[in-house]
């Protein structure tokens, strides 16, 4: 992940904020945003990956992935939260599960024990994308989102990071 990347990052996001329920922002963040959040990762040092498909205008961010810590409380100091969106017209090829798994591997090598996925409106695809990279189901919170005229889950899942069967 580049600063230069925050453009295209956004686009990302910006498709899922208005069309999805992965997230239950209802505004995305501009560009600058993400530039001022992609800087904060790198001080921080938490991982923040980005995925590039060549396409006819030239190679392009498809997907992005990041995690931080979970909680501020030092407690927690050893689990994170993964975040992953894949452009809209790039899902279904294979990019989130090579994503995600990168961003295991780098979540680990920064010292991350567990991954907690916090996932918007419990969506089928994400659910099913971390359960192939070895989350397991930690809990549902019912009803606590609404976007697009209803009410939404939030579905928890965690991965144990200290285990090295990344697929």
């Amino acid at each position: 992940m580049r600063e230069s990347d925050a453009q295209a990052i956004a686009a990302i996001y910006d498709w899922h904020v208005a069309n999805g329920t992965a997230t239950f922002d209802t505004v995305a963040p501009n560009a600058a945003a993400w530039a001022d959040k992609i800087t904060d990762f790198v001080a921080r040092r938490y991982p923040f990956l980005v995925a590039e498909r060549a396409r006819e205008s030239g190679s392009g961010v498809v997907a992005y992935a990041y995690a931080a810590r979970f909680r501020d409380r030092a407690a927690y100091a050893h689990t994170c939260e993964d975040s992953i969106y894949v452009a809209h017209d790039a899902r279904g090829g294979g990019i989130g599960t090579a994503l995600l798994a990168a961003l295991i591997d780098t979540a680990r090598a920064s010292g991350f024990q567990q991954m907690i996925a916090v996932i918007g409106g419990g969506e089928p695809a994400s659910v099913a994308l971390h359960g192939k990279c070895g989350f397991v189901h930690a809990g549902r919170m019912r009803n606590v989102g609404y976007k697009f005229g209803r009410l939404l889950d939030t579905v928890y899942m965690q991965r144990d990071l200290r285990e090295e069967d990344t697929p």
